[in-house]
């Protein structure tokens, strides 16, 4: 199924609608998926198909596609809020490698955390539901040689 009929359909089991400027916004989720958009570059990216539509529905529609869970809101040190679609298929979030000196930011897809999550619920009777991990340190070219700073940036601006 195309992913913007699986997320029309997690509307309609909410009783919601994915109006056309819903789905404009989560176009510009899917077709910038790698780069963690903030609330203000998704208005900027949507405001050329839809130029009346207002920063504040763009924000309104962000929350609402997290409370449906199929975004996840997310901060990466940088005080801005950013949106991660969240995968298909994937039960969790995928993890981030965030460096402190250029702020490069990368995924990480696979989920290393099941052995602990099972350990979890055999030592004390939790089960996890979900999880995001993100690991802050410095990438060994920033370290050894300096990096080149805003120009390697890709998520965090």
């Amino acid at each position: 199924m195309n992913p913007i009929a699986n997320i029309s359909q997690q509307f309609a089991a909410h009783n919601y609608k994915l109006t056309p400027q819903r789905e404009a916004i989560v176009k510009v989720l899917l077709d910038n998926e790698e780069e963690h958009l903030s609330v203000e570059e998704v208005y900027m990216r949507v405001k050329n198909s839809y130029p009346h539509l207002g920063l504040a529905t763009v924000y309104r529609t962000l929350e609402l596609l997290c409370e449906l869970h199929i975004v996840e809101k997310m901060n990466f040190g940088d005080g801005v809020a950013r949106y991660d679609l969240r995968g298909d298929g994937h039960d969790h979030m995928h993890h981030h490698l965030i460096c402190s000196v250029c702020g490069r930011l990368e995924e990480i897809k696979d989920d290393w955390l099941l052995e602990l999550e099972q350990r979890l619920e055999a030592e004390y009777g939790f089960s996890v539901t979900d999880h995001r991990l993100d690991f802050k340190g410095t990438y060994n070219n920033c370290r050894q040689t300096g990096c080149k700073g805003d120009k390697e940036r890709k998520a965090v601006s």
